[in-house]
């Protein structure tokens, strides 16, 4: 009599187990509380040598001719404020040679016209440097792709943990075609994701060359003729 039992409750057992519970579903992230910070027909809010920048189908391009190198990295910056805790999205696409990088938390330096310093998420198409924390002028890398690093009080990076291979990362980084680039920039850390992927974060306990604020920027690389476009720039502070 005592095991007749045993047939009915052997199935609640197996309900009842963690093992049996199906994991939680989370939702992908949305727009909400992005704003567009590029109208894709002007420059408005948007300050940068017109020998470099214009507004083409839509885009917000950048680029460097045979004719027109550049002998310092320039930037177009954006006017319309200096934020410190922000999410940005966009989509980038640069061609084969082409090197530019989204600096944030910087400030305009006065030595040269439309000259930034301060953190970068950087962009390359030869897959050597996109998806790292680089501090334009300031204390160069911070962290390569495929690593969280905390910078310490002293300025020097220290490695903590791995985010995957940088190779197989980058394998995810589409050449010569659309990637997205999202930016999560809070306190002291620093996330940069490419096409879902994180890529590299920053935890910056240095004190003294840390910033909290400052411009947002896209810049056009020293070096060989390239184009860099942008479209879907969307920002949202937090």
């Amino acid at each position: 009599m005592k095991h007749t039992l045993l047939p009915l409750i052997l199935p609640l057992l197996v309900l009842a187990s963690p093992m049996s519970a199906a994991l939680p579903v989370i939702p992908p992230a949305d727009d909400t509380g992005f704003v567009s910070i590029f109208d894709g027909r002007t420059l408005t809010d948007w300050d940068g040598d017109p020998k470099y920048w214009r507004v083409e189908d839509g885009h917000l391009v950048g680029e460097i001719t045979p004719e027109t190198l550049v002998k310092r990295n320039t930037f177009i910056i954006w006017r319309g404020g200096t934020p410190a805790d922000f999410e940005l999205k966009l989509d980038y696409r640069v061609t084969a040679g082409g090197n530019s990088g989204i600096n944030y938390r910087s400030i305009q330096l006065t030595d040269a016209p439309w000259s930034l310093a301060g953190y970068q998420a950087d962009i390359d198409n030869a897959e050597r440097w996109v998806g790292q924390n680089y501090e334009e002028r300031g204390r160069t890398f911070l962290a390569y792709r495929g690593q969280m690093v905390r910078v310490s009080e002293t300025g020097q990076p220290q490695l903590l943990a791995s985010l995957g291979d940088p190779a197989a990362l980058a394998a995810h980084v589409k050449s010569e075609d659309w990637n997205s680039y999202h930016l999560i920039i809070r306190g002291n850390v620093l996330t940069h994701i490419i096409n879902g992927h994180v890529m590299s974060i920053v935890i910056d306990d240095d004190p003294k060359n840390r910033r909290f604020d400052g411009l947002i920027g896209v810049q056009v690389h020293v070096g060989p003729p390239m184009k860099i476009e942008y479209r879907n720039i969307r920002l949202k502070t937090l």
